[in-house]
């Protein structure tokens, strides 16, 4: 295959992936519209200059608040063009071009017994290099063990075909974590309980790999809204939500701290609303949080320092 078929296949690809996530978005946009009736939906699309002031692509924003779901944002672009020469050099491609396609969502639910809930799905080409990203996190805020079984075994049958997920598994463990926030004894304090994450994926074998991103992709609805349908309607107590907030607060520190996504979107001139729209709408910080000796809560906290396997 001549360097121009291998360019008419790359173009094919960017087009059905870009499509891929378009369409996931909607079903996703479903599942929200089904498990909260009255939640509202403001659609939001948007475009972009690259580095240089020319059209660089942008996106829809899909942003939602209702009475499960206290705010969400289920989002997808595709940008492109002329990036930053110093970011280009950190990016790891060639050159000083990008092409970028993707959906990211993040789902804070009202009620404290409910996780929250990130996901991402990407595909990048940086010159003459293209990687994949992605994966799914869950971040709750009661100790539900089973829930948290329920959302890793979902994302291990996916992953079997692929045999991915041990090592996605891993990466999770490592990438979710607030490393400024250290225990002497437990180590670094995780955001949730983990789930998979990749980044910079290309094995070499471009067909596997764009079947496996896609594939992954669409397990994330059976990852996640089975676990709200059951939690949705529990009775909480004010400790839950003030837990819930404090937790949310930590959310806050990874996303402005260490999350590469925020980075990504805002160093290629994204839309810097759109981004931050994983941010949930009420947080709190307490200075030297604890929970309450013998609480559910301070069970609760075990998890984040326990990759999630408990």
């Amino acid at each position: 295959m001549n360097q121009t078929q291998l360019d008419q296949n790359l173009e094919k690809s960017k087009n059905e992936f870009h499509a891929h996530v378009k369409n996931l978005q909607n079903k996703i946009t479903a599942e929200l519209m089904k498990i909260d009736p009255q939640i509202e939906l403001i659609e939001d699309p948007w475009e972009r200059v690259d580095f240089k002031g020319a059209p660089g692509g942008g996106g829809i924003t899909r942003a939602f608040t209702g009475d499960i779901i206290e705010n969400a944002g289920v989002n997808t672009s595709m940008v492109y063009g002329e990036i930053d020469p110093e970011f280009a050099k950190r990016l790891g491609g060639t050159g000083t071009t990008m092409w970028a396609a993707g959906i990211s969502l993040i789902i804070h639910p009202r009620n404290p017994r409910v996780p929250t809930v990130h996901a991402n799905f990407r595909m990048i080409v940086a010159g003459k290099k293209f990687w994949f990203g992605g994966g799914a996190d869950l971040t709750p805020f009661y100790p539900h063990p089973e829930d948290f079984t329920y959302f890793h075994d979902t994302w291990k049958r996916a992953c079997a075909p692929y045999n991915c997920y041990e090592w996605m598994k891993k990466e999770c463990d490592k990438y979710f974590v607030n490393t400024h926030r250290t225990d002497p004894e437990k180590g670094a304090e995780m955001r949730g309980v983990s789930g998979i994450f990749f980044d910079h994926m290309n094995t070499g074998n471009f067909e596997h790999d764009f079947k496996m991103v896609k594939d992954l992709s669409e397990h994330f609805i059976e990852s996640y809204f089975p676990i709200v349908e059951k939690r949705k309607d529990e009775a909480f107590t004010e400790d839950d939500v003030d837990f819930q907030l404090h937790r949310r607060g930590r959310y806050v520190e990874f996303n402005l701290l260490h999350d590469r996504g925020t980075m990504f979107g805002l160093r290629t001139n994204g839309r810097t609303d759109s981004i931050l729209i994983s941010l949930p709408a009420r947080a709190k910080f307490s200075y030297k949080y604890k929970p309450k000796a013998g609480s559910p809560h301070e069970a609760m906290m075990n998890y984040y320092f326990s990759n999630g396997t408990k």
